[in-house]
């Protein structure tokens, strides 16, 4: 697909301001006359995402075309579509997407903006319609209605998780549920009546709660992710406590920050390797080297998994008769990380590694992490602009 114009840019992120989850394709003079466009890698995936269609799983040949119900959307009308997903018999089955009437509605090399929701596939044109006139306009038409029906769903449990903050913030600082630095996130979860667990789904509804100590200026919890064992010349947590842990009393332990800017005092770095796109983990001594490896595409999804949606609650702390106290006080709400910035923040060192690996009095290892941690400037530079909340009604 080409670059977009700066023009096409501020109509993107209106969409992307509006909580419109959406895909782009550029149909080339060629493809409209022959009614045909190529499904890219980020149409295939967007479709698969939102349980649209599988290319991956689909047949080739005319027989196995699968048609969706689409709509076409201009400045005050809205045209019927039969949207074909289909592979062809020839160039190897390459992955086709056709939208009835689009020769109606696009020149060739504009952009199409395709919208899953609601069951059908809706397309406007983003070259041509006055995307953000349309959306903020008085007057209702097709497109802003479709807009505020996506906003209107979107938010509704964001906006729900939020009245249930306020009112547990409205009613005092909670008392901690245990002494550990987690306390602050798994007292917030109890009040919310959410089981405490280790899914590594999002905890409320979708939406992923990450709670820290306001005032500490501390990294924030990303997701936890395992190396790929497979591709690593370590096979396991124990063989990186036993080949750089240390005594500290009574315990054998690995507790360390890893960066891509400096050695820590382990002599532990991590290093991009963007052509085979992996994270790679190294020792200064000669004998081990690179001993663990995740690659991008895992950590990617991850990042996507984890906070596709997220509520970053900030908790003011007060001690009370030798107990800790949370008062959560406000909430950032964050939506679809930027993918290719989780990347650079690694590089830069804004996004870092921890090890918590332990061997406890049983001779078990028993690893936390590793835990991808971003320090508290990165959150603007891994998001699209937040929603910031005050908790407290005064």
């Amino acid at each position: 697909m080409r670059v977009l114009t700066k023009k096409e840019e501020d109509r993107l992120k209106v969409l992307t301001k509006n909580s419109v989850s959406l895909t782009l394709i550029e149909p080339t003079e060629t493809g409209l006359k022959k009614s045909i466009m190529d499904a890219t890698g980020s149409v295939r995936n967007y479709l698969k995402e939102n349980y649209f269609h599988d290319y991956e799983v689909q047949l080739q040949g005319q027989e196995n075309k699968i048609n969706i119900q689409g709509l076409i959307y201009e400045q005050f009308k809205v045209f019927k579509s039969n949207i074909s997903l289909y592979r062809p018999n020839t160039k190897k089955g390459d992955p086709r997407i056709w939208l009835s009437g689009l020769t109606k509605h696009a020149n060739a090399n504009d952009i199409i903006v395709i919208v899953c929701f609601d069951g059908i596939i809706h397309a406007f044109n983003l070259t041509q319609l006055p995307i953000e006139k349309l959306i903020e306009s008085a007057i209702m038409n097709p497109l802003k209605e479709l807009v505020d029906e996506i906003n209107s769903k979107e938010n509704a449990i964001a906006n729900e998780l939020l009245l249930k903050l306020k009112k547990i913030a409205n009613d005092g600082a909670i008392p901690s549920m245990v002494n550990a630095d987690t306390s602050v996130g798994r007292t917030l979860e109890t009040a919310l009546g959410i089981a405490i667990n280790s899914s590594k789904q999002p905890d409320y509804k979708g939406i992923e709660l990450k709670s820290f100590r306001g005032k500490k200026g501390n990294r924030k919890n990303l997701f936890a992710q395992v190396p790929d064992w497979k591709l690593s010349k370590f096979k396991s947590s124990a063989e990186i406590l036993d080949a750089f842990g240390y005594w500290r009393e009574q315990d054998f332990k690995l507790y360390c920050t890893v960066s891509s800017i400096t050695r820590n005092s382990q002599g532990l770095s991590l290093k991009m390797d963007s052509d085979i796109k992996q994270l790679i983990e190294n020792s200064d001594k000669s004998n081990i080297g690179d001993f663990v490896v995740w690659t991008l595409d895992k950590l990617h999804q991850r990042l996507l998994e984890k906070h596709r949606e997220t509520f970053w609650v900030e908790a003011d702390c007060k001690i009370i008769s030798g107990k800790e106290y949370f008062q959560y006080t406000k909430v950032e709400h964050t939506k679809r990380p930027i993918i290719s910035q989780f990347d650079i923040l690694i590089e830069q060192g804004i996004i870092t590694l921890d090890h918590l690996i332990k061997r406890n009095s049983k001779g078990k290892v028993v690893e936390k992490g590793p835990l991808f941690k971003i320090k508290p400037k990165g959150l603007d530079l891994l998001f699209p602009p937040s929603e910031k909340h005050e908790l407290i009604i005064n």
